[in-house]
């Protein structure tokens, strides 16, 4: 048995999870193990190697070659695969409309989650997703789910990639969301869920540091 801390947090596509993970990991002085950024970096390399996204024996394979390393250093929180940083190439709009066909395979999930699970065994973390309490992690010490309005996860995927100078269509991502809600809840493995003993907290009207702040407070309360 690990003696290390875990926190889950799950919620659908674009709840803040990401960006709120690493403010709590920050403050807590925890390791941010962010479960969907390895999922979008295989989607990356599948798309790159013209890797067909409904073929899950060929992308089980591709995986296994695909070296993925999260990194917090002076540069902040980084991806690597195969040693190439590519931070913000995950976040581009093909990407984004694969990657939830792309996680949905059991192959691929069974072996992303031993990879986190590894990761999270050697020292305290946060890991943020859809399934971490569920199933990732079902032993975590805290579980928060989060939510927010199609509407308002449309606005700020919107805003993020125009900041970072990133093409966006804010119908098309309101219409990729609620799809990719769908495809989530629905799939037959580990499905996007709130786990029993999660506290759900809804940020549709919070900003990031209040919803930050809240599960920083559960955390030292959990951990005392």
């Amino acid at each position: 048995m690990s003696d290390s801390v875990n926190i889950a947090i799950d919620g659908p596509a674009g709840a803040g999870k990401s960006t709120v993970a690493k403010l709590v990991s920050e403050e807590l002085g925890f390791l941010y193990i962010d479960t969907g950024a390895m999922y979008r970096t295989l989607t990356l390399a599948a798309l790159r190697k013209n890797v067909n996204t409904l073929n899950e024996i060929e992308l089980s394979h591709l995986l296994s070659t695909c070296h993925i390393q999260l990194l917090v250093d002076q540069k902040g929180s980084r991806v690597l695969l195969n040693e190439e940083d590519v931070t913000e190439d995950i976040r581009s709009t093909e990407v984004n409309q694969n990657v939830s066909l792309v996680s949905s395979y059991q192959s691929v999930r069974e072996e992303m989650v031993e990879r986190q699970r590894q990761l999270a065994i050697k020292t305290n973390s946060v890991l943020d997703g859809r399934d971490i309490g569920t199933y990732v992690l079902p032993n975590a010490q805290l579980k928060i789910f989060l939510t927010a309005s199609v509407t308002e996860r449309a606005r700020r995927r919107h805003e993020e990639q125009l900041s970072k100078g990133m093409p966006s269509d804010y119908e098309q991502l309101k219409a990729d969301i609620a799809k990719r809600d769908e495809l989530d809840s629905t799939r037959a493995f580990a499905p996007l869920k709130k786990a029993e003993d999660a506290i759900e907290i809804d940020t549709t009207t919070l900003s990031i540091s209040e919803v930050a702040q809240a599960i920083t407070d559960l955390a030292k309360e959990r951990t005392r």
